[in-house]
């Protein structure tokens, strides 16, 4: 049992370590070929922090466990949600200032919506993954074309000025991709072993163990860069993370894993999974958005509220799991 724990710890490790590589050298490398800092924090930065949650549910796909796959990517999305942005608030209230994260807001709701009427019928069926990849590709498209509009937005400010503080080289920003995605394979294949011995230890299924250790572990980058941007005053970029975390989850983990491995659902994913997943979007967007002409904001009141929800969605799971 010692094996499978340690192979857990050191993967989300390095799985956490890599993915920042990742994304830093992506960034700089969408700098360095003139794509705009609102594009990079749209698409790359947005996007590149779910990288861990991508890597590992396609090698649970592959390895015939798409429990932890779907596990991984709606428990990653009940974390940030409820674990991060709680947390971050808590530090300092976010104000929302950007008109880009306002936008994407619904979309992430119907999106959410469209998640929770594929596996209320008990499966993710190859077909229903390639709608989500469709609408991905067609939700890249959008957002590549808002993006070279050239409009002034709060998040590409925030974005110019963290890229400014990070400058490198386009050969180290290459070097840094490289090493980045190498590691996230080598340290998913280690995460992905030991969290399935560990299930089998324990007698838990996948799913749990997918939407409790991987899925609060691949979330760890998005809690990084959430307090730190947070920090720096730079709210917009640590919700823009999220809502972008959380769309590519939906849509391209889910997607890209259902492809490879059409998903048996069990019945709590709907009744309980998607219920709590659906509620936290839900309040996100009426904390964010922002209505007759103000801001939105999230205040500690309700960052306290969404990590009390956090906790007790982890308690109720994991007592039902090893009580029931």
């Amino acid at each position: 049992m010692t094996v499978p724990v340690l192979a857990v710890l050191v993967g989300l490790v390095l799985l956490v370590w890599s993915a920042d590589r990742f994304v830093e050298g992506a960034a700089a490398t969408a700098k360095h070929f003139g794509m705009s800092p609102l594009l990079i924090g749209m698409v790359i930065m947005g996007f590149g922090t779910s990288a861990p949650e991508l890597v590992v549910s396609v090698m649970s796909a592959i390895d015939g466990s798409p429990g932890i796959a779907l596990g991984n990517a709606y428990g990653s999305n009940i974390a940030n949600i409820a674990l991060i942005l709680g947390l971050t608030a808590l530090i300092a209230p976010i104000a929302v200032h950007s008109q880009v994260i306002r936008r994407e807001l619904p979309i992430l709701l119907a999106v959410t919506a469209l998640a929770a009427w594929q596996v209320q019928d008990g499966e993710v069926t190859r077909l229903e993954a390639i709608v989500l990849l469709v609408l991905l590709v067609v939700l890249l498209g959008w957002n590549i074309y808002q993006g070279r509009r050239g409009q002034v937005d709060a998040l590409g400010s925030e974005v110019e000025r963290k890229l400014q503080s990070q400058q490198m080289p386009v050969k180290r920003a290459f070097m840094w991709i490289v090493i980045g995605l190498l590691l996230l394979v080598i340290s998913s294949r280690l995460l992905v072993w030991g969290a399935v011995d560990i299930a089998q230890f324990f007698g838990v299924s996948d799913l749990v163990i997918g939407l409790t250790v991987v899925a609060i572990g691949t979330s760890l980058p998005e809690l990084a860069s959430s307090i730190a941007a947070v920090r720096k005053h730079e709210h917009d970029m640590a919700l823009g993370n999220i809502i972008g975390s959380n769309l590519f989850n939906t849509l391209a983990v889910v997607g890209l894993a259902g492809v490879i491995h059409p998903m048996a659902v069990e019945p709590e994913v709907f009744s309980r999974d998607m219920l709590v997943m659906g509620g936290l979007t839900l309040a996100l967007f009426f904390f964010a958005y922002g209505f007759r002409g103000s801001p939105g904001r999230i205040n500690r009141f309700e960052g306290a509220a969404l990590l009390a929800a956090f906790v007790g969605y982890t308690a109720y799971l994991l007592s039902t799991t090893f009580v029931g």
